[in-house]
């Protein structure tokens, strides 16, 4: 549990470093940094999602798990909750919410939180996760500098994702292939690129209801090989 553990501590050490430090940057700035970072975020999404190898696997996952995302409504939870929190601790902020949910979902979808999570139950090498704590905590601070404490708040996601993928890991060795693992990140990718084209503002989509899609390779390839 060391690498989740210092993912959070990263994002929470960060997170108040850009709510309460970094601050007086003029607008300008941080609507273009913002837009450089939208950018990156969908050249490291689809950069990653061509990784896979597996297609109608990928376009199924996304399918099914956005019906159930949204069946479930992952997004409006995670908004409820946000705005729960934010009521609670007594911030009033209007961006709690909006900052709390996107770092949230991008720092749990992305390959380097599957991938880092597996290794470190499987392997007990936490490399990759303090490599994730570095990036972001980078992004943290610019995030955090525009939204707010919220950011700060999404360690806590983080740390239960990271760390649930990693303890399972550790009972789940015979059925988490190399195969599995690159399909799971291939689908955890495009959502990373979806975060990126919300920020550009082009056409918001509710990322939060496809989290489900990542686990779904998992599943259709372990049916596959009951019937092969």
């Amino acid at each position: 549990m060391l690498g989740p553990m210092v993912n959070a501590a990263a994002i929470i050490v960060c997170g108040l470093l850009g709510t309460y430090i970094i601050k007086g940057v003029p607008e300008r700035f941080e609507n273009l940094v913002m837009k450089a970072i939208a950018l990156s975020l969908i050249y490291i999404g689809i950069s990653g999602a061509l990784e896979n190898h597996r297609v109608m696997t990928l376009i199924l996952s996304l399918v099914i798990g956005a019906i159930i995302g949204e069946a479930i409504n992952i997004d409006k939870q995670m908004n409820r909750f946000g705005k729960w929190a934010e009521k609670k601790l007594g911030f009033s902020e209007g961006n709690f919410s909006k900052g709390f949910v996107t770092a949230s979902i991008l720092f749990c979808t992305g390959s380097m939180s599957i991938v880092g999570s597996l290794e470190s139950g499987l392997q007990g090498n936490h490399e990759m996760l303090f490599a994730k704590a570095i990036l972001d905590g980078v992004i943290t601070i610019v995030f955090a500098s525009q939204l707010g404490i919220g950011v700060a708040f999404s360690a806590v996601p983080v740390f239960l994702y990271e760390g649930s993928i990693a303890l399972g890991a550790t009972f789940m060795k015979g059925l988490l292939t190399e195969e599995i693992i690159t399909e799971m990140s291939a689908v955890g990718s495009l959502l990373i690129a979806g975060i990126g084209f919300n920020f550009m503002e082009i056409k918001e989509i509710k990322v939060a209801n496809l989290i489900p899609a990542i686990f779904l390779p998992w599943l259709f390839i372990v049916i596959e090989g009951f019937f092969s």
